[in-house]
């Protein structure tokens, strides 16, 4: 029989290897898992704007070719990173975090935000990317505005761990479909943002309903979570729309 202090180093040597070995995978695979990530940013970004048939295979090129400048902003509203070269993931808007930004912002210490420009058509579409929490966890997206700043084209949601069926619906057309031509300012150029009701908004004042979406049936945290987003990041654009003029 092996003696205790033998099973004892064995284990451990052992350890120490499987160890060795996860390591090195992990190191092995990152820029890999970096690169998807990428990607699916791209995609995500893309999509908000309306641009079709987009793929994991030529998101880069279509990114490269949609995107003509990626500009990172300060709590002040002022332009901080100008980017129109190549290669847009090596930007500093596209590399920005925006969870740590966020974070900076809610404990009111400065914070940098990424602003994309694409150009579709002949028109130049603003993508603002967005985070915040929904029932189980992180949830993020996109949101499209037209040159005015004030008039929605499109988004994108995600999550990590919404339920399916209820607020994992986020990440779904049928939800998503209800932003386009909805507008974040009111007649008046107050901002109000975009609310996510519960009940819907059929029965609200039409001037509330260009700035509402009806909530999912069911999934009212997350709702809620996607109202707070909005409403938290967007507003965080409002000092530089207004620099705008």
């Amino acid at each position: 029989m092996y003696s205790n202090a033998y099973i004892f180093r064995y284990a451990g040597i052992m350890v120490i290897l499987v160890a060795a070995i996860l390591s090195s995978a992990a190191m092995f695979l990152k820029p890999y898992q970096e690169r998807n990530d990428a990607v699916d940013k791209m995609q995500s970004i893309l999509a908000a704007a309306g641009i079709e048939d987009v793929t994991s295979a030529n998101a880069i090129e279509l990114f490269n070719e949609y995107v003509t400048d990626m500009i990172v902003i300060n709590e002040k509203g002022e332009v901080v990173d100008d980017y129109t070269a190549a290669n847009k993931e090596n930007s500093k808007a596209f590399k920005i975090n925006l969870k740590e930004q966020l974070f900076n912002k809610a404990n009111n210490k400065p914070y940098e935000l990424a602003l994309y420009i694409i150009q579709k058509d002949g028109q130049k579409i603003n993508i603002v990317p967005l985070r915040g929490v929904g029932l189980w966890g992180p949830i993020w997206g996109n949101i499209a505005l037209k040159d005015d700043f004030k008039t929605v084209v499109g988004v994108t949601f995600g999550h990590k761990s919404e339920t399916p069926g209820l607020g994992a619906e986020i990440a779904q057309k049928p939800f998503q479909s209800e932003f386009p031509g909805k507008t974040i300012f009111d007649e008046s150029g107050k901002f109000v943002s975009i609310g996510v009701v519960k009940g819907g908004i059929k029965n609200l004042p039409a001037d509330l309903q260009s700035h509402k979406v009806d909530a999912i049936s069911g999934g009212t945290i997350t709702s809620s979570g996607v109202s707070e987003m909005l409403q938290n990041v967007l507003e965080s654009y409002v000092p530089y729309i207004q620099k705008r003029g």
